[in-house]
């Protein structure tokens, strides 16, 4: 995903947003809108929902995957080893989404898998931001190496 798609583009990119707070999906569906973006986005109320969507061979794999970390069922720390070992998503970018901006939960995220660690703003256009940067990235280019300038997005 070298330059973010516009709303004429096809097909649009699929997002997933694997996240129990519904005002979270909510905004971050806001903001995906105003960036007039061309994202179909997927959410997912929680980590067992998540893993239960791979499960089913009919949906769509997705471009890339935003995952919080504290949810019900199974945290988004135990999400990430269970994608890592799914044939089809071993390639696909997974960004951490969370509040906690604790180092541990940082490291621990990267050593079960996660391409980058971002901490939900509290500010709507400071997401846009984010969503706008991520969906910018090369993944193909990002190396696993940790290195806390390019793991841990910020804005």
């Amino acid at each position: 995903m070298a330059n973010p798609p516009s709303k004429t583009s096809n097909p649009p990119v699929k997002v997933i947003l694997a996240d129990d707070d519904q005002d979270d999906q909510i905004l971050f569906q806001d903001a995906i809108e105003s960036l007039n973006l061309s994202i179909e986005l997927i959410p997912i109320n929680h980590g067992k929902e998540l893993i239960e969507y791979f499960d089913n061979p009919m949906n769509p794999i997705p471009d890339i995957i935003f995952l919080d970390l504290n949810m019900p069922y199974l945290s988004g720390l135990d999400c990430l080893p269970i994608l890592r070992k799914m044939e089809a998503l071993k390639t696909i970018p997974i960004a951490i989404y969370s509040t906690s901006s604790s180092k541990r939960d940082m490291e621990e995220s990267l050593i079960r898998g996660a391409n980058i660690y971002i901490n939900k703003p509290h500010d709507f256009s400071k997401l846009k931001l984010i969503i706008k940067k991520v969906m910018e990235i090369n993944w193909q280019y990002m190396n696993s190496d940790f290195d806390p300038d390019t793991f841990v997005m910020s804005i």
